[in-house]
């Protein structure tokens, strides 16, 4: 019932309802705590030597703390493994995003055993870049799209988002990094008088808004945007929707672990065109992948 984002009152007032039995939200919370070796074995466990891909973003909740409520961000870092299939490497609670806590979060990752990230896809996460490159230094870094776009639109009045958008839809659609940049330096030239923050925020982004031309469709079409961890989000959100503040950051860690262990059954098959995009990456980063691809 935990697991499935019933409070701890909720599940008393159900046991009581249901079973006619007297369950305290205290001793709820004690059963629940019988996890907490369980999630420090889980985010402490050792991972793979490599992954292909890794996505990261937050997601943010209410936490109690010193009789105040503060917002606390969970940073998620999902990979996607040399057989395709999607995996939570860890969780990370805390409540500013910088290049030091980033790179705490990095060096938890090789210490437990990753040498390398072939590709990093992230949205405008602070102190990221700076963090994985001081980590892992040939991990190549790819912005969301997607992201760079919904923070385009802020600044764009209703009358002209649809041109405007028609417009970016040359540059990320474009076939060759050459098409997106003749495209870009279009745009510019069009709407860089009326909206200069625009173009200057993908100006400043451009080596990262563009990592993805150098591959063939199937891993743009998988590295361009952030949604494959923001569908893990929404599933994580289904199951911490009812509940407004959590009492403690443990409180929260274990919701987030039994949702994230929940969504994992079903992470039992690889992402569509694997095969594809291993072979792509085996040409790619040959020297980097070593035994894991030898046949």
């Amino acid at each position: 019932m935990y697991a499935k984002g019933m409070s701890t009152r909720d599940i008393e007032d159900h046991m009581r309802d249901i079973y006619g039995i007297d369950v305290s939200p205290t001793m709820v919370s004690k059963i629940t705590d019988k996890i907490l070796p369980m999630i420090s074995e889980w985010q402490s466990r050792p991972l793979d030597r490599v992954y292909p891909v890794v996505f990261l973003d937050a997601i943010h909740f209410k936490v109690r703390k010193d009789n105040r409520i503060i917002n606390k961000a969970a940073y998620s870092v999902m990979a996607i493994n040399m057989a395709g299939q999607k995996e939570i490497l860890g969780i990370w609670i805390g409540e500013n995003e910088s290049a030091s806590f980033w790179l705490s979060v990095c060096n938890d990752l090789k210490n437990r055993g990753v040498q390398d990230i072939l590709i990093a896809c992230k949205d405008g996460l602070a102190g990221f870049s700076e963090a994985i490159s001081a980590a892992f230094p040939q991990t190549e870094i790819q912005l969301c799209i997607i992201h760079q776009i919904r923070n385009t639109m802020k600044y764009v009045p209703y009358k002209n988002q649809k041109e405007l958008i028609a417009d970016l839809k040359k540059i990320y659609q474009a076939l060759t990094i050459e098409e997106a940049e003749n495209s870009f330096t279009a745009f510019k030239d069009k709407w860089g008088k009326k909206y200069p923050i625009i173009v200057r925020s993908w100006e400043n982004n451009w080596l990262e808004l563009t990592a993805y031309f150098k591959y063939p469709y199937e891993i743009r079409r998988m590295i361009y945007t952030t949604n494959i961890i923001e569908g893990y989000h929404r599933q994580l959100r289904k199951v911490t929707k009812t509940k407004t503040a959590y009492p403690t950051d443990e409180a929260l860690v274990k919701i987030i672990y039994l949702a994230t262990i929940e969504a994992s059954k079903k992470w039992t098959m690889s992402i569509k065109d694997w095969k594809s995009c291993i072979s792509q990456f085996a040409i790619y980063f040959e020297d980097r992948l070593g035994s894991e691809i030898a046949i």
